[in-house]
C-alpha cells in the first residue's frame, strides 16, 4: 500500500495544510471574496446598461451592445485578462501604483458585464408584453413603463442566474495571478500554490479547494432554494376537495334551499 501512502502525503498532508491556513484566510479568502464582489458590482451595472441597450428600439444602441457581448463572452477569460492586465499597466501604474489588482478587477468585470447583460435582457424579455402595452395606455412614456414596470419584474426572475454568475466569478478570479499580484493581494490560489512549491506538496493547492468548496456550495443551494421559491411561491398549493364535499356544500348553500323550497 505505498501508493496509497503516497497519495495521502501529497494531496492530505495535513501539516501542510494547517500551516497555510493562516495565509488562506487572511490574505486568500479575503482578496478572492474583494475581487469577485467588485468584478460582480461593476458587472452588474455593465450588464443592465447593455440589457437595456440590447432590448432598444433603435440599431444604434442595439448593434455595439451585442457586439460587446460577442467579443467578451467568446475570448477566453484568461486571454481577455492578459490583455487588460498587460495592455494598460502603463496607465494602471500611474494611477494605481505597480499593482496590478484593480485591472484584474477591471478585466473580471468586463467579462462578468457580457453575460450578466444577457441574463438581464432574458429577464427583461420575458416579462409578458401586455403589461408594457397596459403601463403606455395608463399615459406612462416608454422609459417610465420599463425603468418602473418592466425592468424590476425582469431582475426579479433572474436572480438565481445571477448568483450562478457570481459562482462563476469567484473560481475565474484565479486566473488573476497571470498578472502577478503582490504578496499582501495574493488570492486563495495563489496562497495555495507558493505554499505548494515551497513544500513540494500539493496538500495546501487541495486546501485552496476546500475553501472554493465552501463559497460555492452554499451559493449553488442557495440558488436551487430561491430557483424553486420563485417558481412554486409562497403560498403552499391546497389539496383538491372530492366531489363528495363540493355537492354537500351545494347542499347546505341558501340558493340550493330556496329552490328547494320553491
Amino acid at each position: 500500500m505505498d501508493w496509497l501512502d503516497k497519495l495521502i502525503k501529497t494531496f492530505l498532508d495535513f501539516e501542510a495544510m494547517w500551516k497555510v491556513l493562516p495565509q488562506l484566510l487572511g490574505t486568500g479568502l479575503v482578496n478572492t471574496l474583494i475581487i469577485s464582489v467588485a468584478a460582480t458590482v461593476l458587472g452588474i451595472v455593465i450588464g443592465m446598461i447593455l440589457a437595456v441597450m440590447g432590448v432598444a428600439r433603435t440599431a444604434w444602441l442595439r448593434v455595439p451592445a451585442r457586439i460587446y457581448t460577442d467579443v467578451f463572452r467568446g475570448l477566453p477569460a484568461i486571454l481577455t485578462i492578459l490583455l487588460i492586465g498587460q495592455g494598460f499597466a502603463s496607465i494602471s501604474r500611474q494611477m494605481f501604483g505597480p499593482s496590478p489588482y484593480p485591472l484584474g478587477i477591471l478585466a473580471l468585470s468586463l467579462i462578468a458585464g457580457a453575460y450578466i447583460g444577457e441574463i438581464f435582457r432574458a429577464g427583461i424579455q420575458s416579462v409578458e408584453r401586455g403589461q408594457l402595452e397596459a403601463c403606455r395606455a395608463l399615459g406612462m412614456s416608454y422609459g417610465s413603463a420599463m425603468r418602473l414596470v418592466v425592468v424590476p419584474q425582469g431582475i426579479r426572475r433572474v436572480l438565481p442566474a445571477l448568483v450562478n454568475q457570481f459562482i462563476a466569478i469567484v473560481k475565474d478570479s484565479s486566473l488573476v495571478y497571470f498578472l502577478g499580484l503582490l504578496v499582501t493581494e495574493r488570492e486563495l490560489f495563489r496562497v495555495g500554490q507558493d505554499a505548494a512549491v515551497l513544500t513540494g506538496n500539493l496538500s495546501p493547492l487541495v486546501m485552496a479547494g476546500i475553501f472554493y468548496l465552501v463559497i460555492t456550495v452554499p451559493l449553488t443551494h442557495l440558488v436551487n432554494y430561491f430557483d424553486n421559491r420563485f417558481r412554486t411561491g409562497r403560498r403552499k398549493p391546497t389539496p383538491p376537495k372530492s366531489g363528495l364535499e363540493e355537492v354537500a356544500e351545494q347542499s347546505l348553500s341558501p340558493v340550493y334551499t330556496r329552490g328547494e323550497n320553491t
